[in-house]
């Protein structure tokens, strides 16, 4: 769990000394850009930005059942970041697994990429596609509705 807010939180206290440094020589409106860059780029690498991940046995299970895509991902990764981000609201309808807090969704991935950890891994009708176009996912999502 803690793994994958130590890039947010580094980053948060990165621009919180940036800021202070920039206040101690009086320059405030540069310091307040800082910081809310700094928080936005956090914001973004933070799990907060994805849906709520499940397990990898309750993917499988609820993607037999409607037919949706089942997403591997990891905080962190700028592929997956991508891919929520050209997906929009219909990330919301996919099956989401964080493979740091599922160690069967990690074996999966892995299984999948040659024993690499290579996200995202988009599960579609239990056939894996690594790092695909988010447009082709988009395609799969509304085949499955």
């Amino acid at each position: 769990m803690m793994r994958a807010w130590m890039l947010p939180i580094l980053l948060a206290v990165c621009g919180s000394a940036v800021a202070t440094g920039m206040i101690r020589k009086g320059d405030y409106g540069t310091a307040a850009v800082l910081l809310v860059a700094f928080l936005v780029f956090a914001g973004v690498n933070s799990p907060l930005i994805f849906p709520r991940s499940i397990g990898a046995r309750e993917a499988e299970r609820r993607s037999e059942a409607d037919g949706r895509p089942v997403v591997f991902w990891r905080p962190g990764c700028t592929y997956c970041m991508r891919l929520r981000m050209r997906l929009g609201r219909n990330a919301r309808r996919m099956h989401w697994v964080d493979i740091w807090r599922d160690p069967e969704g990690a074996a999966v991935v892995r299984a999948a990429n040659d024993g690499n950890e290579t996200v995202p891994t988009v599960v579609v009708a239990g056939r894996p596609h690594t790092n695909p176009d988010p447009q082709w996912v988009r395609e799969q999502l509304s085949r499955s509705a």
